[in-house]
């Protein structure tokens, strides 16, 4: 071993040791609870999670950055973005914090405009990925390659075959990854999954889930490519297209991006809002490590326009055990589990990821509500189901680096979430009835759906197959 694989494996062995020791007497819901800098010492950065952020637009500014340097335990010590004016934002970003929180003039953040040279740096225990959809994967999988921990935003892939190589690549791995479902580490979803796992609401039937739309648009000018931003790059596995303003992102603040409308990126709001209320729903029904076998539907799709993900949509799902999903954004955004003994609806409320999401805010939306009002105040006996508890989603994934257990969303489980939301849209694209193999995550007798499982990928920026970890 070399000598700093050696001290990269002492630091990581200590920070083990401590969460099986000091920290060993304050544990939350099976995980230990942040350890303050006065624990490790504020003297001694080597015992820090040294994070970097990768993707630092929107939700990396407004939710996944905040939800790091919050932890006394973390340090932010790197921003990397395709765009360098953005990198530089994040810096100061960064460094204006710090210098608050610490009341003296903060400037170590280092600025990389390329993930590969960023992983190459042994200082960085972790990064977060923040980067338009199609980047997820292939990312994690180099970053995990490269023995680093990962927080990832939700939806885990692209593709489902990406997604399936993430996943594996990650078992593989070792490395604690954390999925952005954050909606697990809010009180309301886990309290309503449990109340339905245990039966209050009788045997389970069917599941609304009810997702926002997205408008479409107009067509879009070429425009020349901002010396700032290395477009081919930014394009990466997908097909080369000319740049749009429009396309990719604002040049000039933080809005909500173009790319999240465009398919070549994403799916839409079936990915975008589905992973966390699929995700959710199946933490409820138990169908956590499986998918449904049956998909149907329809959607609207936009007949010109730049921005082409679905408009208008209902698709429905059937799953082994019977239960029905139906998902349609007009359903009221949330999920309602319906039993053979009432029903139980979880949303958000009135709470949002950042302020220019399409449902920033909704009209006076209950964060639980119930058939019988008795059901959301039955207690979860000792001897029934509990699942586990998380009280921030950034702060359980930190657990999870310091004790190397399993966070609350694992990739796995983000992988399979995902997958049905591919499911749900590959139903949209073909507008007929899917059968679906969870087990070999394969359609039934159907090249044409199959042939959605997967996108050819660009060079040289392509994901390199690695071998299943299934059943290791």
């Amino acid at each position: 071993m070399k000598k700093d694989e050696v001290v990269d494996a002492s630091r990581r062995n200590f920070l083990k040791t401590t969460a099986t020791g000091a920290l060993a007497t304050t544990v939350l819901g099976g995980f230990p609870t942040i350890v303050p800098a006065s624990v490790f010492g504020k003297n001694a950065p080597s015992n820090r999670i040294n994070v970097a952020a990768i993707g630092t637009g929107r939700i990396s500014r407004g939710h996944d950055i905040p939800g790091v340097w919050q932890y006394d335990n973390a340090l932010i010590m790197a921003v990397c973005d395709l765009d360098s004016n953005r990198a530089e934002d994040a810096k100061k970003l960064v460094n204006n914090y710090y210098s608050k929180k610490n009341g003296k003039e903060y400037d170590g953040v280092r600025v990389y405009t390329d993930y590969r040279e960023l992983l190459l740096n042994k200082d960085v225990d972790a990064v977060i990925v923040s980067t338009p959809d199609h980047w997820h994967a292939p990312i994690v999988v180099d970053a995990v390659r490269a023995r680093k921990d990962v927080y990832m935003q939700k939806p885990a892939s692209l593709t489902i075959a990406e997604g399936r190589m993430m996943a594996d690549a990650v078992k593989q791995s070792g490395q604690i990854v954390q999925v952005g479902s954050q909606q697990r580490s809010s009180e309301q979803f886990r309290y309503a999954a449990e109340l339905v796992r245990n039966g209050r609401i009788g045997q389970l039937k069917t599941v609304y889930v009810g997702l926002p739309g997205d408008p479409a648009g107009d067509d879009e000018p070429q425009m020349p490519i901002p010396k700032n931003l290395d477009y081919d790059m930014w394009l990466g596995t997908t097909p080369e297209v000319y740049y749009t303003e429009k396309r990719v992102h604002p040049q000039v603040g933080y809005d909500r991006p173009g790319w999240l409308r465009c398919e070549q990126f994403g799916a839409g709001m079936i990915t975008g809002w589905g992973s966390h209320h699929i995700d959710c729903a199946h933490w409820a029904m138990d169908t956590e490590h499986t998918g449904p076998i049956q998909i149907w539907g329809h959607a609207d799709f936009p007949k010109k326009g730049l921005w082409n993900v679905h408009g208008i949509f209902r698709t429905e799902a059937l799953y082994d055990n019977g239960v029905r999903m139906i998902v349609s954004n007009e359903i009221p955004n949330g999920i309602k589990f319906e039993g053979t003994n009432g029903w139980i609806f979880v949303s958000r409320g009135d709470g949002s990821v950042t302020s220019s999401d399409p449902v920033a805010k909704q009209n006076a939306a209950k964060k639980l509500d119930a058939s019988d009002p008795k059901l959301l105040t039955s207690v979860i006996g000792p001897n029934e189901i509990h699942l586990p508890v998380s009280k921030e989603h950034h702060g359980n994934w930190l657990e999870s680096v310091v004790s190397r257990k399993e966070p609350i969303a694992p990739a796995e489980i983000g992988h399979r979430s995902c997958s049905a939301c591919l499911l749900h849209h590959a139903a949209m694209k073909l507008d007929r009835k899917l059968y679906w193999d969870p087990k070999k995550e394969q359609f039934k007798n159907d090249a044409e759906a199959n042939a959605l499982l997967s996108r050819p990928q660009r060079a040289p920026y392509a994901i390199k197959a690695v071998a299943s970890a299934k059943g290791k």
